[in-house]
């Protein structure tokens, strides 16, 4: 017997055993709606998803090609349309592929103060609110998908058609579920780590099973790819990356993943002189990349922050704002010397931000890295911040300097240019960044890769373009070619909107409570039937 009828077979025991008061529910529909119903909480949804996370990682640490990918996602429909979209695309199936929250997009999208930069400004439930937002879509998905499965088999049953009920049937017990991992940004823990740890519960209450977290200092946090950020001693660090492991454990979310961020290779600043116990410890390794002069005690200006260093009286220079600066060229040290510690006090995963995606930068300092943890592993920001056709252009171009070949045709400072578009170089740096996961996952252990952004610039490139054509010579025909007709073609779901919104669910639900009695929106005079 199948699940689904097994189900079936538990509930009519129930109804049963309460008698004539209960003869009106169909046991049978009762079994539809717990189907539909996988995730009671958001708890159940984290320990799920953390328990693929984890058997993804233990997959890729055996085969590199098995990486995972997401996009981000700064509301449910965008999470859920994404997650429909494998499942037809893919044969069903979302092995490996995730959502990223963005805290940039939360930021940016989110917020009852108006769009805001990424510096951790907007109202800190709001990220919790995104993930319980971004699973009740993806269970709103499942509910409409089996719906039509549901109704597929009445169909199949009513014309006593045995083997396509049974295919169905087949098909509902085998039924995948659009929940996956989601690896959600907490910024900086937006406060210290018992604020760090309260937002962490709200989250994972909420079903995220991995929490991303950042080395910068909380109230001058700054995007990852703009200028100015300020990055903490690793005592301050380490203790919000327990808090994260605490939140985890008290809900019971034993296998939940922390993945430590360092912005370290971009940042140049520190708010703090950390605390040094002893030599050669973790406060005197930070204090060693700090930007010092030696002073005697006679050269001491009232107000000098001097500290001794291996018996030598030095001053670290101090910006008017009070901020300490690092030594040029340390980023390198900096970032290896901040994995190695977060790996060290409990992360399961790893974030570089970098200037530029270059493979053989990544993979330098995962080298080093894995020097100390050698089954360290990286999630990548693929970012839109990055001009990826520069970038890899101008890679490309260099490599063909440092192979002698001709590159007079071309004007490196000047590769942007559409001029190249159909040119071997352009070409070239185009297979470059085609393969650049694989490379990355291959060369640097590049477990995830991810975009922050991406639907964020596909709505803005899709509504320019609607707004071009509709409000232009095109009207109303901007809409129909441009959007209508193509969800057609390419069998786009939304393009049925009443059903997307659940409204076939909310007549099943009408007959299930009302019989014949149900008032249904589903009928011939329903304008969707135009799309069947």
């Amino acid at each position: 017997m199948s699940q689904y009828q097994d189900e079936i077979k538990a509930v009519s025991a129930v109804v049963e055993a309460k008698g004539d008061s209960w003869s009106a529910i169909n046991p049978e529909s009762i079994a539809r709606m717990r189907a539909q119903n996988k995730f009671k909480t958001g708890l159940d949804i984290a320990q799920y998803t953390a328990d693929i996370m984890n058997a993804d990682m233990a997959v890729f640490d055996k085969d590199k090609t098995k990486y995972t990918q997401s996009l981000g996602c700064w509301h449910g429909f965008v999470g859920q349309q994404k997650m429909i979209s494998i499942k037809k695309h893919f044969g069903g199936k979302t092995d490996r592929r995730y959502l990223y929250l963005s805290g940039w997009m939360v930021a940016a999208l989110r917020s009852d103060f108006g769009p805001l930069p990424d510096q951790s400004m907007h109202e800190k439930t709001s990220v919790a609110s995104l993930v319980k937002e971004l699973y009740t879509f993806l269970r709103q998905a499942d509910a409409r998908e089996l719906g039509g499965l549901f109704r597929a088999l009445d169909a199949a049953n009513e014309a006593g058609d045995s083997a396509e009920a049974a295919k169905v049937q087949a098909a509902i017990d085998g039924h995948v579920t659009h929940v996956v991992p989601i690896v959600a940004d907490i910024d900086a823990g937006f406060g210290n780590a018992e604020a760090t740890y309260l937002m962490a519960k709200q989250m994972i209450e909420a079903g995220a099973c991995c929490l991303q977290i950042e080395n910068q200092v909380a109230d001058e946090k700054q995007c990852g790819h703009q200028d100015g950020k300020v990055t903490v001693p690793h005592a301050d660090f380490h203790s919000k990356i327990r808090a994260l492991r605490h939140a985890f454990l008290e809900l019971g979310i034993d296998n939940g993943l922390i993945c430590a961020r360092t912005d370290s290779e971009g940042a140049g600043l520190t708010k703090e002189i950390a605390v040094v116990n002893e030599p050669g410890d973790s406060g005197d390794i930070y204090n060693s990349y700090l930007d010092v002069e030696e002073i005697d005690v006679a050269d001491m200006a009232e107000g000098d922050v001097v500290f001794n260093r291996g018996g030598k009286l030095v001053r670290p220079k101090r910006l008017p704002s009070g901020l300490y600066q690092f030594r040029q060229g340390t980023g390198h040290e900096r970032c290896v010397f901040d994995c190695i510690g977060a790996l060290n006090a409990g992360a399961d995963l790893l974030w570089i931000e970098t200037a530029v995606p270059t493979v053989h930068e990544i993979a330098g300092m995962m080298d080093d890295v894995r020097k100390v943890h050698p089954d360290a592993k990286l999630v990548y920001n693929n970012s839109p911040s990055f001009n990826w056709t520069l970038n890899f252009r101008q890679q490309a171009f260099d490599a063909m300097v440092e192979a002698g070949e001709d590159v007079s045709a071309y004007d490196r400072n000047n590769l942007m240019s559409a001029e190249y578009d159909d040119s071997e170089l352009s070409a070239t740096a185009d297979a470059r960044i085609k393969t650049f996961q694989a490379d990355t996952a291959r060369e640097a252990n590049v477990f995830h890769h991810l975009i922050t952004l991406p639907t964020y610039h596909t709505t803005a490139l899709s509504v320019d373009n609607l707004a071009k054509e509709y409000f232009g010579e095109q009207g109303m025909l901007g809409y129909v070619a441009g959007v209508q007709r193509k969800e057609i073609r390419q069998g786009i779901a939304c393009v049925k909107h009443q059903n997307m919104s659940g409204s076939d669910m909310g007549d099943d639900h009408k007959e299930y409570f009302a019989g014949e009695r149900a008032l249904k929106a589903g009928g011939a005079k329903n304008t969707s039937n135009q799309f069947s």
